[in-house]
């Protein structure tokens, strides 16, 4: 009864945690739908007159302009084309003088207590004509203050702020222009069909619709609760354990899940904890010439699996993201981790794919959607309790920790 009795309580401040963010989340999509709407339509209009997205970010702030450049320059929902954006954190502001122009489109991103190196970009980008958003940031041609003084609340409402400048640039202006259909999205653009639409009424519509995005996460977040709080319990405990003992977090993804991925191993890598040793967390997605000389050389199924042959040691943990759960280059690498006895954990969408079905991960965290941009939004909202429940004292108190080949029950 007293395990139980932790096991509530524990689950409780995660639902409160979810709460906060449902909270915050609807207060900041009803104030800003009307700006993201018309911001849309402006960048919609840069787009067809040769513009780019030109994406940039310091620290964990870079994971949110790759983020950017990958749902740009490889749409995932058929019927989208490509569109030119690229990652320029490297160097931002030589790159920014190099070739930003007019038309560009530049994303400055940064923590909640701001980057004065972004915001100086910016500025270059502003006077060069460029469309800008800062976020966050105190001018631009659309900027946000923090909605959010928890960094992980802020960065997960940027992620649902671009993703849904991503979607309606998509299929709210460009498809309209083009005279195409929403398709299976049409529920929530009721405007779209194969004619072109007038203006009027257009904005408030897109409005309403980003609303309607932000509204589906709040569901999806409480619902995770309900059926998997207690994996994202049993997660962070393993973390916690292994971590203490100076094991390693190996972590992986493809697309947008990597970026996913990248920004996970940084957070664990910078939150604040008394440990007797330091947690030490890497992403095998975030070299792109190891990934492309693999790829290249051998091939995409074994990107994520020969590195990790490279670097695991007995006792660490590997940690894969994917909306899917069965992309190969992803099962090879559990497969690998199981061959090696380590401990696997999935951050996964949809029904959780082969990695459920061939039970490959030890623990396999379920966001149920079928839709990619909310499915990634609350995966964020998955490893980010992880992190706030490494930093609790209290809520790690209960149920035993996973060992490498058990399974969730």
């Amino acid at each position: 009864m007293l395990r139980k009795e932790k096991i509530t309580k524990e689950l409780n401040w995660i639902r409160q945690r979810v709460e906060k963010r449902n909270g915050l989340s609807t207060l900041f999509f009803q104030k800003e739908a009307l700006s993201l709407a018309t911001i849309c339509q402006q960048i919609a209009s840069r787009f067809l007159n040769g513009g780019r997205i030109l994406a940039f970010g310091r620290g964990s702030s870079q994971t949110d302009a790759q983020h950017v450049s990958v749902e740009f320059v490889h749409p995932v929902i058929v019927g989208k084309r490509a569109l030119p954006a690229l990652d320029i954190s490297a160097d931002f502001f030589n790159w920014l003088k190099a070739i930003c122009k007019a038309n560009d489109i530049v994303f400055g991103f940064s923590g909640i207590e701001g980057d004065v190196l972004v915001e100086k970009a910016i500025d270059l980008a502003m006077g060069r004509g460029a469309l800008t958003l800062a976020l966050p940031g105190k001018k631009g041609s659309y900027f946000i203050e923090n909605p959010s003084e928890d960094p992980f609340i802020f960065q997960e409402i940027v992620e649902i702020l671009y993703h849904t400048l991503w979607e309606t640039v998509h299929l709210f202006f460009e498809h309209r222009q083009l005279g195409q259909s929403g398709g299976e999205a049409q529920f929530l653009y009721p405007f779209l069909g194969m004619d072109g639409q007038p203006e009027a009424g257009i904005i408030e519509e897109v409005s309403w619709s980003i609303q309607e995005k932000a509204k589906e996460d709040e569901r999806l977040r409480l619902k995770l609760v309900e059926e998997e709080g207690e994996k994202i319990l049993q997660a962070a405990k393993l973390l916690k354990e292994k971590g203490q003992q100076g094991a390693k977090i190996i972590l992986f993804g493809n697309g947008g899940s990597a970026t996913d991925a990248n920004d996970f191993a940084l957070d664990l890598l910078n939150i604040s904890l008394e440990w007797p040793k330091p947690l030490t967390a890497y992403s095998l997605s975030i070299e792109p010439a190891v990934l492309s000389a693999l790829a290249n050389d051998v091939g995409a199924e074994v990107i994520f699996s020969r590195q990790l042959m490279a670097h695991l040691e007995s006792g660490d943990v590997v940690i894969g993201i994917s909306t899917s759960g069965g992309s190969r280059n992803v099962l090879a690498c559990f497969e690998e981790a199981r061959k090696k006895g380590l401990s696997t954990i999935a951050i996964l969408g949809y029904d959780g794919g082969e990695i459920v079905r061939r039970g490959l991960a030890d623990l396999s965290i379920i966001v149920r959607s079928d839709y990619i941009p909310r499915i990634q939004e609350v995966q964020a909202t998955v490893y980010h309790l992880i992190c706030e429940l490494l930093m609790e004292k209290e809520p790690l108190t209960s149920s035993p920790c996973l060992k490498a080949g058990d399974s969730w029950r």
